[in-house]
């Protein structure tokens, strides 16, 4: 008999989001699947990890057939610790999410769910990385469900180029198909809105609004999410310019 695959889930939405109990229930049927997630909210933790201070994990009940751990750290702190001391071998797949709110354009830059996967990658693991474009706790995740199957079985079964993950966002309604395209160019109008606080001193939120750079380019992310498509965007771990090695060279080494 062969054995099923080990499939390791994490997030950075905690241990508590619904989507992560939504990806268990996706994937539950096609490995033993091991859960290593936040034990607080971590968004926008990209690939931070805890250097200066201790790791707790915590064990929780059995979600749907799957173990329950928590690390009070980065969802990267959370996927070294599982292949360190908690999944009893290599996980055969990594799946990260499912994110509450957008992973498309230049959020993967910030992301913590896309964090968890690329670390997955940067070890040669197949690792993909699910996101809905809603951040409410009570999104609807039912026509996602059949897509996250599909292609994770898919992944399994044909796995992914050394050093590379994907990066799948899904609308927040009905899906009208699927798209493999790249990140949009795109940048953020960060604001801070200055408050007060009860003792008279002020404070800072983050705010703002996403800003696609080529709203017209129909092979990004943002182009077809904003048409109701669901997106796969091939993520590369090395981030290195290629093509203007040749120019700073000349231009700068000795």
């Amino acid at each position: 008999m062969t054995e099923r695959p080990l499939i390791l889930i994490s997030n950075d939405d905690s241990i508590n989001a619904p989507g992560l109990r939504v990806l268990v229930d996706c994937v539950k049927n096609i490995g033993n699947v091991w859960v290593v997630a936040p034990e607080k909210p971590q968004s926008g933790m990209s690939s931070a990890m805890t250097v200066n201070g201790p790791l707790r994990i915590k064990e929780y009940p059995e979600y749907n057939g799957a173990k329950m751990y928590s690390v009070d750290g980065t969802p990267v702190d959370c996927i070294k610790l599982a292949l360190h001391h908690i999944v009893p071998k290599k996980p055969d797949i990594i799946v990260s999410g499912v994110n509450h709110g957008s992973n498309a354009g230049n959020n993967v830059l910030y992301s913590g769910t896309m964090g968890a996967a690329m670390e997955g990658a940067m070890i040669g693991i197949p690792a993909i990385g699910f996101s809905l474009l809603s951040h409410s706790l009570s999104a609807d995740f039912s026509h996602c469900t059949d897509y996250i199957t599909s292609i994770t079985e898919t992944i399994l079964r044909e796995g992914l180029p050394y050093r590379t993950c994907l990066n799948i966002n899904f609308p927040k309604n009905k899906i009208n198909g699927l798209k493999v395209v790249r990140t949009a160019l795109s940048h953020w109008t960060e604001e801070y809105r200055e408050y007060v606080d009860p003792h008279g001193k002020p404070f800072y939120w983050l705010t703002g609004s996403m800003i696609n750079e080529e709203p017209d380019s129909d092979d990004t992310d943002l182009y077809w999410l904003d048409r109701n498509f669901a997106t796969i965007v091939p993520t590369q771990i090395d981030q290195s310019d290629l093509g203007l090695i040749p120019s700073v060279k000349e231009l700068l080494e000795e």
